[in-house]
């Protein structure tokens, strides 16, 4: 009886960190739409001023692409700023970025890691508002005029975009699981925004209000996130901006996209263990609902709870106490446990079911939320990380 029990707390808890988390902020959108809904007014607020902002490390392969998609921005060109902090490259990035004197670059020849650059690069903007984007995301033409947009309630002090995997038709397992999972994600970031508060933006393309913004510690991994939730615990609002988006490729193979999925678990961790505060409900409200729904389920406990759900559900079945309840549910991790090694054995083709690689894609996010813990409880990582190869 007590193996039935856990079984039903872990699956449960599995569940609802992937589903029933889903379902929950769906029906409190609508609870809100219904018995809270109010006539959305559409203000004066004009295209302010704003600093676009690019921390790069040896870049020179996206450099005049990027420069180009910059230019190319729908935003009225006296009021937009670009800037880029190039700390630590010794490539070509700098000598290609010369070619544009219209854009401000700052370069420092020691590489200390993105957040350093990036709270370098904040002491020098002086537009109220700053957008970050990354060197190799490129944004869609609307991109600024949407994600500032938001900005009109006083009340909002960060907006995320929306990421995009840049991969169409046929797909590798890599970026056809990655592409699946921003799907997902783009969908909870929009309930979440419709209840209150985004949990982490995306480093892709997210915008803060300046006079909002603190300056976090240098070893900070995972600056996104960490920027983020540093405005809700101030009490400001983190909105969610679908039609400003940034797309960029893969990784580019499982390898590269363990190596990045490491690297993030082990920033989310770091940030878990510095913002213990917001698991305080009484001062956050839902907000620590999805904090913990969103984030500290799935990189705490949820990864260490798959094989201790299959194990348990194989007890279970040997058992006199089986049912046909259980040997289906058996069944069913088993066929999940064959596609994934299925798509193992298929990663480097190319098929146009992209859901058949999502278990696949699942199994080794898990894995690497895994390795990213015990590199956290070991202490082997470093702000400064090697970059990952894309596609």
């Amino acid at each position: 009886m007590t193996l039935k029990i856990l079984f039903w707390i872990f699956l449960g808890i599995v569940f609802y960190a992937y589903v029933g988390y889903t379902i929950l902020l769906l029906l409190v959108t609508l609870f809100r739409f219904v018995f809270f809904r109010k006539n959305k007014t559409t203000g004066s607020f004009t295209e302010p001023e704003v600093t676009l902002c690019i921390p790069a490390y040896n870049e020179e392969r996206f450099v005049i692409e990027k420069v180009n998609n910059c230019m190319d921005l729908d935003y009225p060109a006296e009021k937009l700023n670009i800037l880029w902090i190039t700390d630590g490259s010794n490539d070509n990035t700098n000598e290609l970025l010369c070619r544009y004197p219209e854009i401000k670059v700052m370069h420092e020849y020691e590489r200390k890691g993105k957040i350093h650059a990036m709270n370098r690069g904040m002491k020098m903007i002086e537009t109220p508002f700053v957008v970050f984007t990354d060197a190799n995301t490129m944004l869609n033409r609307e991109a600024l005029k949407e994600i500032i947009k938001p900005f009109a309630d006083l009340k909002t002090g960060c907006v995320t975009g929306e990421k995009r995997v840049g991969e169409l038709g046929l797909q590798k397992a890599v970026s056809a699981g990655e592409g699946l999972y921003w799907q997902y994600e783009s969908l909870i970031k929009r309930l979440e925004s419709e209840t209150g508060s985004v949990v982490g933006a995306v480093g892709e393309i997210f915008a803060l209000r300046l006079e909002y913004y603190e300056e976090v510690s240098d070893d900070t991994i995972l600056d996104d996130f960490t920027l983020s939730l540093q405005m809700v615990r101030k009490g400001y609002r983190v909105k969610y901006a679908p039609k400003a988006w940034g797309k960029e490729s893969a990784s580019l193979n499982i390898a590269e996209e363990i190596k990045r999925k490491v690297r993030i678990a082990v920033g989310g961790l770091q940030t878990l263990t510095r913002m213990t505060d917001l698991l305080n409900p009484l001062k956050y409200g839902f907000l620590t609902v999805k904090y913990i729904s969103h984030k500290v389920l799935r990189w705490t406990i949820v990864p260490l709870l798959f094989p201790v759900i299959i194990l348990l559900n194989l007890l279970i079945v040997i058992s006199p106490y089986n049912s046909i309840v259980y040997t289906c549910i058996f069944i069913l991790q088993c066929l999940f446990y064959l596609l994934v090694l299925w798509g193992s054995s298929i990663k480097d083709q190319r098929i146009r079911p992209k859901a058949l690689f999502a278990p696949y894609y699942l199994f080794i996010m898990n894995y690497a939320i895994v390795k990213g813990f015990f590199a956290f409880l070991s202490g082997n990582y470093s702000v400064k990380w090697p970059k990952v190869k894309r596609s």
